[in-house]
Formats: C-alpha cells, structure tokens, sequence
C-alpha cells in the first residue's frame, strides 16, 4: 500500500514547491500556490467475502492566485482514482478541491 509520504512527495513535485501541507495548524502560514490535503475517508473492495483491496481518501485542496492554473489538470491527469468535487473563491484565493484514492 502507498504511504501518506509518497503521496505528499508527488504533490510536491506537480506543484514544483515544497509549499505542500498535510493538515496544517492554523498558526502556518500558507506560501501560495500551495497544495493542503487531509485524510478523508477509505474504501474497501470486496471479493469471495474477504476484504480484497483498501484505499485511503483523501481531499487534496490546491489553492492558488490563478483562476486558470494548469495544476487543476496536471492532479486530475495524474492521479486515475481522483475527481474534482468543488471550486470556490475565499480572499481572493481560488480553491479547487479533489477527493484522491491513493
């Protein structure tokens, strides 16, 4: 199983900054553009009654400057479990909100 540390190791490199955050404490401040993510939730797939597989969720939140950033495309390209869930604008920072399986 692919650990939480390879997941933000390849975050790190579609942004290309090291400004990648694994649920950050309100007291960091945040060097945009930036990549926060959590852990979520999981999935089991099933097979001859047994648990076959299991995979983490988690929500990955890039937040940027650009409303037109290519990192929307460069995530959703690269992880094949993800699908964007939702944008949205807070202080002028444009969020757009993954839920990944990794």
């Amino acid at each position: 199983m692919a650990s939480r540390l390879e997941l933000h190791e390849e975050l790190c490199d579609l942004l290309g900054s090291r400004n990648v955050y694994f649920q950050p404490p309100e007291t960091i401040k945040l060097r945009y553009p930036c990549i926060i993510y959590q852990r979520n939730t999981g999935d089991t797939q099933f097979a001859n009654n047994k648990p076959y597989t299991f995979k983490i969720q988690y929500m990955v939140t890039v937040i940027t400057k650009d409303p037109d950033t290519d990192l929307i495309k460069k995530i959703a390209m690269h992880f094949p479990m993800s699908r964007m869930d939702r944008h949205f604008t807070t202080q002028n920072l444009n969020h757009d909100v993954f839920m990944v399986y990794y």
